[in-house]
């Protein structure tokens, strides 16, 4: 710590200090007698402004600043899978042992640095590499490699000395350059520099889900950004934790970024309990939890999601793909808004300061399908997934606008649905998805033609209901015709059986691409199948007096090879049921 000034001013988490020395926008300082951690926010000639990570109570003017020279940076290594973090990267479980409650100034590395770990070299002594060029590998979980790389910011050389296989910390030397480079296990970013990539990828693969109303009709592509806002109560949280346990990414990082104190307790607790069901592991192995809640410094709420995403692209560099879930980005905004009030900012629309935007163009442009630096070739992914909490549930608040305006996907969360006790409650109406076209191949490879024509037949039942409920208003249900009485029963059918989901089933909760196909298919041969009774006499009361709907739930909740077989055997005895029907004509 080379520049020393002083506190001149307190305003909550915004420390103003005076230093005659030069100092450098975003510079980690060390605040006060218990050296609380802040970042330089704003230089007016020799008065320094600081946002601090911690609870200022208790700091005086007087107190000593100790500005580090260097921007807010993270560690990275083996060890992060697994580990749960603050919003500024300290290891809560190991600083947890001293207390239940943090200590002013406590700071530690997010790796643990007597933990030994198995190294593999991949390398030998003469060859070339470059910047991201892997080295060796070392096993984090029972199922993940971690990758040693060249650092991105290290130029090419010649490999002069590699370690034989064994075990070493994060801090030993495993290799080292012809320019005299050393290169450890571990090594350090700056959080709010993106790491480079060799080039950028198209969207052309999805991120699975495993959520019906998701995958058909609104896919995320792998490197894609979805928001998904909702107002108190539609299951942001419950939707966010399905998908993190259920999509078919590699790594999973899940930022509780603001939120209440026993959601995060609640995420605590059952994340370590479950089951991976791709590995049959827990499901800790592949993920990392960031844990800032409500109750914590406002600052540090700010800095939790360019954490995540460091560490999002670390393993993305290795040829991962990680998913980011942030929940939610609502509760960030709000840490900008309150850190610019007490900067004395103009402030914008609803009190957000003008730059709230371009925050979150940073943020989101960091998102993609890349091909990685160096050798072996290798591509990865940073899929975002961000929960947003308007008051009220107006979407048409900034911090929601300028989210849709840099995603591709928008997941519109309904109250109405969430009431109706439908999860997800996702909006099928108002939500969208700009990734269809250049996901189609992908589908059309995977599931056959006759998908993009079941999707279509999807879409279009429900936009002809929404069209019948208008004329239904006017006229009666009783004015109807038959076919479109059954249209209306039809589609109920639809969201209960197909848009409906149970997160707490054991075989509903993931609905696989092949399933979603059968069990579509079948509700379409089920629409086909009344049609022709409909145009041969039947009326709709004959037909709706056969309990539909008990049977399909029954039918959902079987597996995939059960469902081919039972599904024509419940269509043959349905048919047979309509055939003892009198026709009226």
């Amino acid at each position: 710590m080379s520049n020393l000034g002083e506190i001149t001013g307190i305003s909550g988490p915004v420390v103003k200090a005076k230093s005659d020395l030069a100092i450098r926008m975003f510079e980690v300082a060390h605040v006060g007698r218990d050296e609380l951690l802040g970042e330089v926010i704003r230089i007016l000639g020799n008065n320094i402004f600081i946002q601090v990570y911690e609870d200022t109570s208790g700091l005086c003017t007087g107190e000593p600043v100790y500005f580090t020279g260097s921007l807010l940076q993270l560690d990275l290594g083996p060890g992060l899978l697994g580990s749960v973090l603050d919003g500024i990267g300290r290891p809560l479980t190991r600083l947890g042992e001293e207390g239940i409650f943090l200590k002013k100034g406590s700071h530690a590395s997010p790796l643990d640095p007597d933990r030994k770990w198995q190294f593999f070299p991949s390398v030998e002594v003469g060859s070339l590499v470059g910047p991201g060029s892997i080295i060796g590998n070392m096993p984090e979980t029972s199922f993940l490699n971690n990758r040693i790389m060249v650092p991105p910011d290290v130029s090419k050389g010649t490999i002069r000395s590699i370690a034989s296989p064994g075990e070493y910390t994060v801090s030993d030397e495993l290799c080292v350059l012809d320019n005299g480079y050393v290169i450890k296990a571990t090594q350090t970013w700056e959080v709010r520099q993106p790491r480079p990539v060799m080039m950028r990828l198209p969207f052309d693969q999805p991120l699975i889900t495993g959520q019906r109303v998701l995958d058909t009709l609104f896919p995320l592509a792998l490197g894609g950004a979805a928001v998904m806002p909702g107002g108190f109560g539609t299951g942001k949280t419950v939707t966010q934790q399905s998908l993190a346990k259920w999509c078919n990414a590699d790594i999973i990082v899940y930022i509780g970024c603001g939120e209440r104190g026993n959601e995060m307790t609640e995420v605590l607790e059952e994340f370590p309990v479950l089951s991976d069901p791709y590995h049959d592991v827990p499901l800790m192995e592949r993920m990392i939890l960031i844990a800032n809640t409500s109750n914590m410094p406002v600052a540090a709420r700010e800095a939790s999601i360019y954490l995540g995403m460091t560490i999002a692209e670390y393993y993305r560099d290795m040829g991962y793909n990680v998913a980011i879930m942030a929940d939610s980005t609502s509760r960030w905004a709000e840490a900008l808004r309150e850190i610019g009030g007490r900067l004395e900012e103009m402030p914008g629309e609803e009190g957000y300061p003008a730059y709230l935007g371009t925050r979150l163009a940073q943020y989101y442009e960091r998102a993609g399908r890349v091909k990685n630096m160096g050798e072996p070739v290798r591509n990865g992914s940073v899929s975002v997934i961000n929960a947003v909490s308007p008051a009220g549930g107006d979407f048409s608040e900034p911090v929601t606008q300028s989210s849709l305006r840099l995603s591709g996907v928008f997941w519109g969360l309904d109250k109405r649905l969430a009431q109706q006790r439908h999860f997800p409650a996702i909006n099928w109406q108002q939500s969208y998805s700009l990734f269809e076209d250049t996901l189609d191949h992908f589908f059309s490879s995977r599931l056959g033609p006759e998908w993009k024509f079941l999707k279509s037949y999807l879409k279009d039942m429900l936009e002809r209901e929404r069209i019948l409920k208008d004329l239904v208003q006017l006229v009666g249900r009783d004015g109807l015709s038959e076919q479109d009485k059954w249209l209306l029963e039809l589609v109920e059918i639809l969201k209960v059986v197909y848009l409906q989901q149970n997160a707490f089933s054991d075989v509903d909760a993931f609905c696989s691409l092949d399933k979603q196909k059968q069990l579509l298919l079948i509700l379409k041969r089920l629409d086909d199948v009344v049609q022709v009774k409909l145009e041969a006499g039947l009326i709709y009361d004959q037909i709706s007096s056969i309990p539909f709907r008990i049977d399909l739930l029954k039918l959902r909740d079987l597996d995939q090879p059960e469902l081919e077989s039972k599904g024509k055997y419940w269509l043959d005895k349905l048919q047979h049921q309509l055939q003892d029907m009198v026709v009226f004509k």
